[in-house]
């Protein structure tokens, strides 16, 4: 009895200690996935926690792919952004587990068809042992390295999918399991958190660029504007901001087509000068309706329509586009083109379309301003040419007409010493109109001098003293007014006129007021009223002021005034400084007469 008690016993232990060996390596199991998983979430949570730290979108997005690779050990993982077309493919390709040389020989990354599209189409995670497996699985493109094992699930912004995250060939035996993917889905809950953080602050960067780009433009608008300038501002300030490989500008050129008026980033020599037509083309139809246009891949066919990409020269038909109409309060007036190359299209994923729009408009606005600028300057040079014309008819014609009749009527003189005084007269008006012609040509020689014109600054201030006086006055301007006269004399001469005017309104109850501003030999201006005048002896502050503005010059001033005859003020101060002045007169040896045609010194 003892022995079989004995042996049964010794049978239990047996049993028990394996028992217990069994769940002791359970236990041990257990606790190493314990802590495996423990592992694993504090790599979750340090890669969130790093992943919260870039605001950089391009590096967000590499990083993420980066980390669940890592995190479940598979070799292969990709990132695919959604594109905002319509037909909700994938626009861009983040990989891990690739090199440079194997992304080339695959050549076209997915678009998102086969086993990629089951996700974006029915946005869930999905987890296979085998790919080849499932019915909508179309293989792998040729020199694509071999893959076995899949794990995919959306990544979610709010409620909309921006991506999908994709991992295949777990390193370790049995495939991707469900730990795995729930360690995945959390990734990509806080994925999506963190790319609408980079999201948000790319927008903005890109907002803040466009604003100064905008800015430049408005810049630009301060001052002289040239058309062809403007132009190429707009091009290369929105290749720059947008990160474009290319841009250019149409404006309507004549019936149904467009011409290029400037290219960045293009062969200027072949495309600019050219011209595309409007007719049923994607520059066309932004024209007609005057809103944006996105094309997302100008290779796919499903975009658009065949013969509608019609582009200036050299632009490849390959890459994306942005058209953006440049409008007028007439209806769009030209189009700004952006492209990007295949490489380079995921730049246009965070662009608000607003900011550029916003942009073009300003652009459109610098056009006109430049075209209105330029037509303000022809016109400037038709009314300088009617000025001129005038008085080449009032005093060149008029005065060699007067020389003429005299010289005529001087051949029937008895008198030899009448005839010769009458030929020096003669020579005198000649030598007159010779100046009239000099100063004629140095005009037209200095017209294209900055600053403001003393004509104009002359009208402005009659204008200002017309209210007050009640009456407009008659203003006679001759001779190189704008680019003779000194700033310096410039300055007293509108202090001078001011104040006359000003004393004219208070003191003078004038029916007319005259002025005559004459630039020869000296700046002589006259201002003269019909007033009631008055007589010598009373106050005169402002008229002292005048005196001495004209002798601070070299100048004189002179006031003729009698009760009920009105008064007159001639102020009279030299063109050129250093000359002596006898009784009012140039003191010059000899004849004071033009030895040579040619412009006036100032």
């Amino acid at each position: 009895m003892d022995e079989q008690h004995s042996g049964r016993s010794a049978a239990l232990s047996a049993l028990s200690r394996a028992q217990l060996d069994e769940l002791l390596t359970e236990l041990l199991g257990r606790v190493h996935e314990v802590a495996d998983t423990q592992e694993r979430l504090g790599g979750l949570l340090d890669a969130v926690v790093g992943l919260a730290g870039d605001l950089g979108l391009d590096s967000v997005l590499q990083r993420i792919v980066d980390v669940a690779g890592q995190l479940v050990g598979a070799k292969y993982a990709a990132l695919g952004v959604l594109s905002t077309g319509t037909d909700h493919r994938l626009s861009e390709f983040v990989t891990y587990g690739l090199s440079d040389a194997q992304r080339k020989e695959i050549g076209h990354l997915p678009r998102g068809h086969g086993i990629l599209g089951v996700i974006i189409d029915r946005p869930e995670p999905l987890r296979l042992m085998r790919i080849k497996d499932h019915p909508q699985t179309f293989g792998f493109p040729d020199r694509h390295p071999p893959m076995d094992t899949f794990l995919g699930t959306p990544i979610r912004i709010r409620d909309k999918v921006f991506g999908n995250l994709y991992l295949t060939e777990k390193q370790s035996p049995g495939g991707f399991t469900k730990q795995d993917e729930e360690l995945v889905v959390a990734l990509a809950a806080a994925a999506g958190v963190v790319i609408e953080n980079a999201r948000l602050y790319e927008v903005s960067t890109q907002r803040q660029q466009w604003l100064e780009a905008a800015a430049a433009i408005t810049a630009a608008l301060l001052g002289p504007v040239e058309r062809d300038r403007a132009l190429q501002l707009v091009a290369d300030r929105a290749r720059d901001v947008a990160g474009a490989d290319r841009t250019a500008v149409l404006l309507r050129h004549s019936g149904d087509r467009l011409m290029v008026e400037v290219v960045s980033g293009l062969p200027e020599d072949d495309a600019v000068g050219t011209t595309v037509p409007t007719d049923e083309t994607l520059p066309g139809g932004v024209i007609g309706t005057g809103r944006p246009r996105v094309v997302e891949d100008l290779a796919d066919g499903s975009q658009i329509s065949p013969g509608s990409a019609a582009l200036p020269v050299g632009w490849p038909v390959e890459g994306a586009l942005v058209l953006l109409p440049l409008p007028t309060p007439q209806g769009a007036d030209g189009v700004l083109l952006m492209g990007w190359a295949p490489a380079n299209a995921h730049r246009l994923r965070g662009i608000d379309l607003q900011m550029p729009a916003a942009f073009a408009e300003q652009a459109a606005l610098a056009l006109q301003v430049a075209s209105m600028q330029e037509d303000q300057a022809r016109l400037a040079v038709f009314e300088d040419r009617d000025r001129i014309g005038r008085d080449l008819h009032d005093l060149v014609i008029q005065r060699l007409f007067a020389v003429g009749l005299g010289l005529e009527s001087a051949a029937r003189l008895p008198d030899p010493d009448a005839v010769a005084a009458r030929i020096s007269t003669a020579v005198d008006e000649i030598d007159e109109t010779i100046r009239d012609i000099r100063r004629t040509i140095f005009e037209i020689s200095s017209s294209h001098r900055s600053g403001p014109q003393l004509r104009r600054q002359v009208n402005d201030v009659v204008a200002d003293a017309t209210a007050a006086l009640g009456l407009e006055p008659n203003v006679r301007l001759r001779g190189p007014v704008d680019s003779a006269v000194n700033p310096q004399t410039r300055e007293h001469l509108l202090a001078t006129l001011r104040e006359a005017l000003s004393n004219a309104a208070k003191h003078a109850g004038a029916h007319s007021v005259e002025i005559d501003l004459r630039v020869e030999d000296d700046v002589v201006l006259t201002v003269r009223d019909d007033g009631r005048g008055f007589a010598p002896g009373g106050r005169e502050s402002g008229l002292r002021n005048i005196r001495h503005r004209a002798e601070s010059l070299g100048g004189t001033s002179v006031l003729r005034s009698e009760p009920g005859r009105g008064t007159e003020l001639t102020w009279t101060v030299p063109l050129v400084a250093g000359r002596v002045r006898v009784q009012g007169r140039d003191q010059r040896p000899g004849r004071n007469r033009p030895s040579a045609p040619g412009p006036e010194p100032t």
